[in-house]
């Protein structure tokens, strides 16, 4: 079943790059459709576009790999972020509504999810269905975490800090459910995965907004540019010991194996 896996596992390095992929997304968004100015229609197809070309690569691959299925998770946060921005500002519905929907839309997939499959956990996946179960809500996660930060910041009039804090203390909180408590282990996640797109938005906001409204003023292309090489470490970082972790596998099986030849051999002496 491991040989068959599609899916990181949940470590902390996984909270880590999550963390930098939504702010990836939403520094990356906001260059397309602000920056470079292509409007919030076209940052949404070009976004789409990505994100479906990297899925149908993950979906046709056999097992976990680290690069292809991190493309996957920053496709659907830079989608996210279009498509909160493009029910918000181009269709006018405002971020209380547009996050209402995206929960809506969330909570049918995940109860279709799990009326099939009679489970929702994320590790491992080794069906394309349940692959595909994942993704969708993955996408919609990062879709609602987005309109959701954004929310804190303008319906709320929460600062760009204090919106990152809000949403690192309720992270922070579902942790220590985790450690101390009983809860249902697999809600606690997708509780902690939604709310770090928001903390990821309301981080990148941060990073890249003017003085005035709150920001440091770095500019969108400066962070994207930081913190793509940062997760891009990290991949490397993971695909090297995902590698160390097969040779050491493989070696152990091999010894194993010549032991207990070498055993068999000694008894039919």
């Amino acid at each position: 079943m491991e040989k068959l896996n599609k899916v990181a596992g949940i470590t902390l390095l996984f909270w880590i790059m999550k963390i930098l992929a939504t702010t990836l997304g939403e520094t990356l968004g906001d260059l397309l459709s602000m920056t470079l100015n292509i409007g919030y229609l076209m940052a949404l197809l070009v976004t789409m576009g990505f994100f479906l070309i990297v899925l149908v690569i993950q979906l046709k691959a056999d097992r976990y790999h680290a690069v292809r299925y991190w493309l996957v998770i920053v496709g659907t946060t830079t989608a996210g972020t279009e498509i909160s921005d493009f029910m918000d500002r181009t269709l006018g519905l405002g971020y209380a509504l547009g996050s209402s929907i995206l929960f809506a839309s969330l909570v049918l997939v995940l109860f279709a999810w799990h009326r099939g499959e009679r489970t929702i956990e994320v590790y491992p996946i080794v069906s394309r269905k349940v692959e595909i179960y994942f993704w969708a809500v993955v996408l919609f996660s990062n879709s609602l975490g987005t309109a959701f930060g954004d929310f804190l910041s303008d319906n709320l009039g929460f600062s760009y800090l204090n919106g990152a804090l809000v949403t690192a203390a309720i992270i922070v909180v579902v942790v220590m459910l985790h450690y101390f408590t009983r809860l249902n282990e697999v809600i606690l996640f997708w509780i902690a995965f939604i709310f770090t797109r928001p903390f990821g938005a309301t981080f990148g906001d941060l990073l890249t907004k003017p003085l005035a409204k709150g920001g440091l003023d770095l500019g969108t292309i400066p962070a994207t540019v930081i913190t793509t090489v940062l997760l891009g470490l990290l991949m490397v970082y993971s695909v090297w010991k995902d590698s160390g972790s097969v040779v050491r596998k493989t070696r152990s099986e091999y010894s194993s194996a010549t032991n207990k030849s070498g055993t068999s051999r000694r008894n039919r002496k």
